[in-house]
């Protein structure tokens, strides 16, 4: 069966020379939910920024649903982006003028297969399931950290993608708001089959995912189910 997504000897390096991710190869199947691990300056942002087409390798390859994406233009690149994969960042980044339904509606208008009143009942609808509904008017300043941060993954599911990309979406979170946004992560990837890629530095969040990757230096050095 063809991966989900697949990185095929992975390098990034920078002009001056210094290389981030070195020689990688991963393979993720629908329905994973993976945690990349490592110290610091590891490199495991910088896979990550690979595998979610916001990066270009500077050698290999990487796959998504069997599509090389290497040679893809821009404009390509950002299409697939939105229709396919999904981001939430340690830092929320909505947009502060907005209303949290406001902001879950960003990528649905984006991608315009939805018309308005669909499109706001599937909004909804997200944010019901995240226990937001009760939210979905309010700005962002008028919500807690956990909040805002399901209202993030809240957008990043907006499009329906395939795959979700975390990139340490917990290290601005207090304990038990950081458990709840793994616990949101579990369930995407066991009732909804979603493929979920999480970077955390924690590694008493990591041991809740299914498949633990560790870098060191660029590279992996593990690669285990837990």
């Amino acid at each position: 069966m063809t991966p989900l997504l697949e990185a095929i000897g992975v390098t990034r390096t920078l002009p001056e020379g210094a290389t981030l991710v070195r020689d990688v190869s991963l393979r993720f199947a629908a329905g994973e939910f993976v945690a990349v691990t490592g110290p610091s300056g590891s490199g495991k942002s910088s896979l990550l920024y690979l595998l979610g087409l916001l990066d270009r390798p500077s050698a290999g390859h990487v796959l998504l649903e069997g599509q090389d994406t290497a040679s893809l233009p821009a404009p390509r690149m950002a299409a697939l982006r939105l229709a396919r994969l999904g981001f939430v960042f340690q830092f929320h980044f909505l947009l502060p003028e907005f209303s949290a339904l406001d902001n879950v509606l960003i990528p649905i208008r984006r991608l315009g297969r939805l018309r308005d009143a669909a499109a706001r009942d599937h909004a909804m609808a997200l944010l019901d399931a995240l226990g937001l509904a009760g939210a979905a008017g309010k700005l962002p300043e008028q919500l807690s950290g956990g909040m805002r941060q399901r209202v993030a993954i809240a957008r990043a599911l907006a499009n329906d993608p395939a795959l979700l990309l975390a990139d340490e979406p917990t290290g601005n979170l207090d304990t038990a708001n950081a458990a709840a946004v793994f616990d949101v992560f579990a369930r995407l990837t066991a009732e909804e089959g979603r493929t979920v890629i999480v970077v955390t530095h924690d590694p008493d969040l990591a041991k809740r995912a299914t498949r633990r990757v560790h870098l060191v230096d660029g590279r992996v050095v593990s690669d285990a189910a837990a």
